[in-house]
């Protein structure tokens, strides 16, 4: 076996994605030969890799994916130091799953969990740009010239957003209701962009990655991947 980085030997291993065995490295949680490795570190199933004082084998990893409606109030973690529910704590596997990407603590909808270390580097990856179509409640209507800000791209702290699709399913006196599309991935991102135009986000939801959706799942509730599925996800 050729040998390869220290990440993606584990991340192949189901132990974690590539950034999480890197954290581990840092803190020192993990051990190659009796000695602490450096990021670059290249081995293969010759070497002796202890995660937590935990000797890590090679052997065939069954790999799993789930699609769930993540609930409010849910981190999107694989654990908590202060007991909050995670995501992983709803799925029923004896893998270790992770999950792809995050939704913040109070916003529901679509997410992925899995323990395929290369496919979460896939879809993680700036590259990949895949459309996340959201639902969003804000206290307030938004006019003609801000939808086409949004539209366009909105400043924010970190930069100008990428160009977002953006519909009006519903508007009141004091609230609408709007779709909105967008192929970034940045820190509570929706929120940011509805704060910019100095609205409040009073519920958000996502509802679709690229073709994959909620439809049919209520919240809390999950289901796996098919393979067609999975292979779409490969395929982006």
């Amino acid at each position: 076996m050729e040998k390869i980085r220290l990440n993606k030997y584990l991340a192949s291993l189901g132990i974690g994605s590539r950034r999480e065995i890197d954290l581990m490295v840092i803190h020192g949680k993990i051990r190659v030969n009796g000695e602490i490795p450096s990021s670059g570190l290249k081995v293969d199933e010759n070497d002796i890799i202890l995660v937590n004082d935990k000797k890590i084998y090679k052997k065939k990893t069954k790999k799993v994916y789930f699609l769930l409606n993540k609930p409010i109030n849910t981190l999107s973690s694989v654990k908590d130091d202060r007991k909050r529910t995670t995501v992983v704590d709803i799925i029923n596997t004896k893998e270790r799953i992770f999950p792809i990407g995050r939704l913040d603590y109070r916003t529901t909808g679509l997410l992925i969990l899995t323990n395929d270390g290369e496919l979460f580097n896939r879809l993680i990856h700036p590259r990949s740009q895949v459309y996340k179509k959201y639902q969003v409640e804000i206290n307030g209507i938004l006019d003609n010239n801000q939808i086409e800000i949004l539209q366009k791209g909105i400043l924010l702290d970190d930069g100008l957003t990428l160009p977002a699709a953006i519909n009006v399913i519903f508007a009141s006196r004091h609230s609408s209701i709007l779709k909105i599309s967008i192929r970034e991935g940045r820190n509570r991102q929706v929120r940011r962009m509805i704060n910019t135009l100095g609205y409040d986000v009073l519920s958000l939801r996502r509802e679709k990655i690229g073709e994959l959706s909620i439809d049919g799942l209520k919240e809390g509730e999950y289901r796996e991947l098919t393979k067609k599925e999975v292979e779409y996800l490969y395929s982006l």
